[in-house]
């Protein structure tokens, strides 16, 4: 027996408004954020634990000279930074002075070659100049990798001379909308 019309025309008809609703829906901006959710963001938080964990391994003393925060980089490409990168350096630097650090501002010096859009990136061969010329105990170096879900992000203490790793801190964020958003813009050589 074959239903009625009217029946078959009904269920077409709900199924057609259900999915109408369900594309509007997607179409909707997603909600601005408030201030009070972006305080309670777990962005910095995290990346302040992560230069409390480097700081208590590393157990340097804070008078013995000061410390250099150089950009985190793209693991893939480390001449390559992005807006992540630079944000996880300034934070890290941010920490350290606030634990009572002295911290050198390498964006300030003019002796140092920045390239645009790249922040202060440290290779390997300018690692010793830059720290004796600053009189730096140490320099705080960190990379990330980009993964399907995460953002896995490794961050060192390198003794500049000798290039010993005095300590060493490995932590993952979510890749959500933010912090994709962090890692597309500014990126490039």
């Amino acid at each position: 027996m074959r239903p009625p019309r009217l029946t078959v025309l009904a269920a077409l008809l709900a199924s057609l408004a259900a999915a109408g609703c369900a594309t509007d829906a997607a179409r909707q901006p997603a909600p601005e954020i408030t201030y009070a959710q972006a305080a309670n963001s777990e962005l910095v938080a995290t990346n302040y634990r992560a230069a409390d964990a480097l700081m208590a391994q590393f157990g340097g003393n804070s008078s013995s000279g000061p410390l250099i925060v150089a950009t985190v980089v793209n693991i893939d490409a480390l001449e390559q930074s992005s807006t992540l990168g630079r944000m996880l350096s300034e934070q890290l630097s941010a920490r350290f002075s606030q634990r009572g650090w002295q911290m050198v501002e390498l964006k300030l010096r003019g002796s140092i070659y920045m390239r645009r859009g790249e922040g202060e990136l440290i290779l390997t061969r300018e690692i010793s100049d830059i720290a004796r010329s600053n009189k730096a105990q140490a320099i705080v170096l960190g990379s990330y990798a980009i993964g399907a879900g995460a953002v896995y992000v490794n961050l060192k203490i390198v003794q500049p001379v000798s290039n010993a790793v005095l300590a060493a801190y490995d932590y993952v964020l979510p890749a959500n909308p933010e912090v994709r958003s962090l890692l597309s813009r500014g990126t490039g050589r």
